[in-house]
This record gives C-alpha cells, sequence and structure tokens, in this order.
C-alpha cells in the first residue's frame, strides 16, 4: 500500500502534532538546509530565524555550532511566515503554533488555522473601518478646520484700510491697474503702489493669490 506524503510531512515536528497543508519553497534538495539557504528559501534574514527561535517558534537542531533546517523545520517555518505575511502578532502565532503542537489529526490542523485565519480577518475587518472613519476625518478637518483657521487668522492678522478694501473688490472683479486707477480716480503709479500693499499682506505672489485668499479668508465673495 502507497504511503500518505503528507503523514509525515504535515507533523508540525518529529512526533508531535500536525500541520496544515500549505505550498513549501522547492530548495532542490531533500539534505538539512543551512540557515543561509533557509533564510533563501522564505526571503528573510538570518536575524529574523534567530527570533523565531528565541520566541520557540522555530528550533533548528544542530551539527555542531551550525543550525540545520530538515523537512518538518520547513514546513513548520511555512506556516510561520504565512501568519507573518498577514501581519499576525507575533503573540498569536505562538498560541496558534502551541495549538497545532497538540493536535492529533491533520483535520484538526487545518481547522486550527483556518479559525486563527478568520480571527485575524475579523482583526483586519476592524482596522479597516477604524482607518475609513480616520480618513474621512482628516478630510472634513482640512476642508472645515483649515477654512477656519484661515478665516480666522486672516480677521485677525490682515487689517485693510478702506481704500484698500475698495482696491481688492476692483481685483476680484478683474479689473486691470490702469481700469482701477480711473474708477478710484488716481494716477496708475499710486494703484499699482495700492495694489502691491494689498498682495503684500495677503502674504501672496500676485493678485490672483491675493484675491484667491481673501475669497478663502470670508473677506470677499466668491463670484464676486
Amino acid at each position: 500500500m502507497a504511503q500518505d506524503p503528507w503523514k509525515h510531512a504535515g507533523r508540525a515536528s518529529a512526533g508531535t502534532g500536525f500541520l496544515p497543508k500549505l505550498s513549501v519553497p522547492h530548495h532542490g534538495t531533500e539534505e538539512r538546509l543551512a540557515i543561509a539557504e533557509m533564510a533563501e528559501a522564505f526571503g528573510v534574514t538570518h536575524r529574523t530565524l534567530h527570533f523565531y527561535e528565541e520566541k520557540g517558534l522555530l528550533n533548528a537542531a544542530r551539527i555542531g555550532p551550525m543550525r540545520v533546517y530538515d523537512e518538518a523545520h520547513v514546513r513548520r517555518m511555512a506556516v510561520i511566515n504565512a501568519c507573518r505575511e498577514i501581519d499576525m502578532p507575533i503573540a498569536a502565532i505562538q498560541e496558534l503554533m502551541e495549538a497545532l503542537d497538540g493536535s492529533t489529526s491533520q483535520t484538526e490542523a487545518d481547522e486550527l488555522f483556518q479559525a486563527a485565519l478568520k480571527a485575524r480577518r475579523r482583526e483586519l475587518a476592524a482596522q479597516q473601518s477604524i482607518l475609513r472613519r480616520q480618513m474621512q476625518r482628516i478630510a472634513e478637518l482640512l476642508e472645515t478646520g483649515t477654512n477656519e483657521w484661515a478665516r480666522g487668522t486672516a480677521r485677525e492678522s490682515i487689517h485693510l484700510s478702506p481704500i484698500e478694501t475698495e482696491c481688492l473688490g476692483l481685483m476680484a472683479e478683474g479689473y486691470p491697474a490702469s481700469r482701477i486707477a480711473a474708477l478710484m480716480d488716481m494716477d496708475l503709479a499710486a494703484a499699482l503702489t495700492l495694489e502691491s500693499g494689498i498682495i503684500r499682506k495677503f502674504d501672496a505672489n500676485n493678485r490672483f493669490q491675493a484675491v484667491a485668499k481673501a475669497v478663502l479668508a470670508g473677506m470677499i465673495a466668491e463670484g464676486d
């Protein structure tokens, strides 16, 4: 009778527990892997493997001082790596691996893994909901809070004389300096000086920016 290839490969470690049936990197050999080969197979660093060992998630075998990993380690690492890919907390991974170590059948191991995935999905859905609310609040603050701040700042710090207010209104209507000079009964040089002073008070680069800031500050109505 042919042996089930998962009978032993699915084991969490020699003689204990079972693991969910996940795909594993093809490393081209059935021999034990050195730490460099293990790290390369999963795209992680040596430090990551050391960290997992420190947390009791992965216990490498030793040949002298060298860490080596067999097929059971590779399959165990596949589970750990899958959990980290969905940013599952280390404590949750530790809890899952302990449960898998105590599993008595492949079905039980698969059910434990599925339950952990569903729990993580619920956590991510909750985080997604929180992020949406936060993004909406940021948009509201940018739209209303910034405008209120701009209005308050303008009212407190920008003071226009009656003649400047009149000139600003004409600027908002799109009149050039020559026309403003005629309408306000002054020469062109005086109108240009008046306009420059208004632009400077709004800390603007030109008349169009000054008018835009005045509209934002509520000092003139849009469309005037």
